[in-house]
């Protein structure tokens, strides 16, 4: 069965050869729209993504109380910051399944003043929050659990947080230290965050440190593992300019690798903050081409036309292993996808999700605690791929239309989460 929201791609049969613009980075919008909100002044952030999380956020922070002009066309909001203190005191937050607002947004509330209830889809009251709610309380917060411990919905009776010390044991989300960073400069004394053992997504971190650096706040750390924020800070308003995505513009690298073809991104080159542009090493070890500037970067695909299979720890950008996984269909031998365990815990999961989809393909794959093996045995196959309303692997999954005829992509109108235009520039690569 069809459904109105289901896309049916077809093959090239030319490389493709593309100048690329991208919208804004969703992970950076999201930190500059709550730094810019905290801030004391008035911000403008400039090319920031317009899709279902960032809007999420911008609604957010309406709801707090936030003055916010958005100038859709030029992708541009003007931030009335309210110098940490929220005009509204009582507030219900509706936060999707969007996990950094629901997590950013919980060390905010606890750092304001007032009764502040989150919650979102059903899917986000099965994604974790207990190691940030944990960490806040050490700092003074009172936060209560209305459904299941450790998960949301969450009620926060904010009253500002003290100085302390908090301590990440295991391997944290990434978001959880970025969302107690954001909020600490804000408490009332020195917070102290020590990270012990693997930390995923660790640049995710690095590209939060880089905004709040921004915004006028710095950030004393050892090897990323010991941080000290100075409290009764300030935010700083001004101007924010946000990168396009990194991680959207994996699909298009890869594009260009899987068709022997030649793919320029601009705005993104070897100054950018973001971890995932590191994917287009991957591809180097692939046997593509790339040529970087501060601000562009050039990918050309093999010049022999062979993918090489590579066994890789993608740990440090796990979004772009979706678009590997789909890649290594299409490459000689098996590719291995290590240190990517907290896809099981994202939009879906992610790694079961790629093993089946893959499956469809006739193409066989082995699932670990800590990732995937893609074993590809023939010529992968046609065939309608599920997306679980997971923007990721709709629009990985759309790399194997531009080898394969009659591909679907069932329910594709999930890429609005970050990139709502998506197949429609998608498909002027095949023009």
């Amino acid at each position: 069965m069809s459904d109105s929201n289901d896309i049916r791609l077809m093959p090239i049969d030319h490389p493709i050869d593309a100048t690329v613009l991208l919208p804004g980075s969703k992970s950076l919008t999201n930190r500059a729209l709550l730094v810019a909100a905290l801030a004391g002044g008035t911000t403008h952030v400039r090319h920031l993504l317009l899709a279902d999380d960032t809007r999420i956020m911008l609604r957010a922070l309406e709801v707090l109380g936030l003055r916010i002009g958005l100038d859709e066309a030029s992708c541009c909001a003007t931030v009335a910051g309210c110098g940490g203190h929220w005009p509204e005191d009582d507030v219900d937050i509706h936060c999707g399944n969007a996990g950094t607002v629901i997590r950013f947004l919980t060390a905010a509330c606890c750092a304001g003043y007032g009764n502040y209830r989150l919650d979102g889809v059903p899917r986000m009251r099965q994604r974790p929050i207990g190691d940030l709610v944990s960490g806040l309380r050490g700092l003074g917060a009172l936060i209560r659990y209305d459904g299941d411990e450790g998960f949301c919905p969450l009620s926060i009776r904010g009253q500002g947080l003290r100085g302390g010390d908090v301590h990440f044991q295991g391997t944290p989300s990434s978001q959880f230290v970025s969302a107690l960073l954001m909020a600490a400069p804000l408490a009332a004394g020195d917070v102290y965050v020590t990270v012990t053992g693997e930390l995923p997504s660790l640049p995710y971190v690095a590209m939060t440190l880089k905004v709040m650096e921004a915004f006028g706040v710095e950030v004393v750390h050892e090897n990323m593992r010991k941080f000290i924020v100075p409290g009764r800070q300030t935010y700083a308003s001004g101007r924010f300019d946000v990168e396009p995505d990194a991680s959207a513009a994996s699909y298009f690298f890869a594009a260009a690798a899987l068709t022997g073809g030649r793919v320029t991104v601009e705005g993104l080159g070897n100054r950018s903050c973001q971890g995932d542009m590191a994917f287009v090493n991957v591809l180097e070890q692939m046997g593509c081409q790339v040529e970087q500037g501060p601000d562009r970067t050039l990918l050309s695909g093999p010049a022999d036309g062979r993918l090489r299979a590579v066994d890789v720890d993608l740990g440090h950008m796990p979004d772009t292993a979706p678009t590997l996984a789909v890649l290594a269909a299409f490459a000689e031998g098996t590719t291995r996808i290590r240190n990517v365990a907290n896809l099981r815990v994202k939009e879906t999961d992610r790694i079961s999700a790629l093993s089946t989809e893959l499956g469809k393909m006739n193409v066989p794959t082995q699932m670990h605690d800590d990732g995937l093996s893609i074993m590809p045995a023939g010529k992968p196959e046609a065939a309608p791929v599920d997306t679980y309303d997971d923007h990721r692997i709709a629009m990985s999954f759309a790399l194997a239309g531009l080898r394969l005829e009659n591909m679907i992509i069932r329910n594709a109108d999930c890429v609005s989460k970050t990139f709502p235009d998506f197949f429609h520039r998608w498909a002027a690569l095949t023009e």
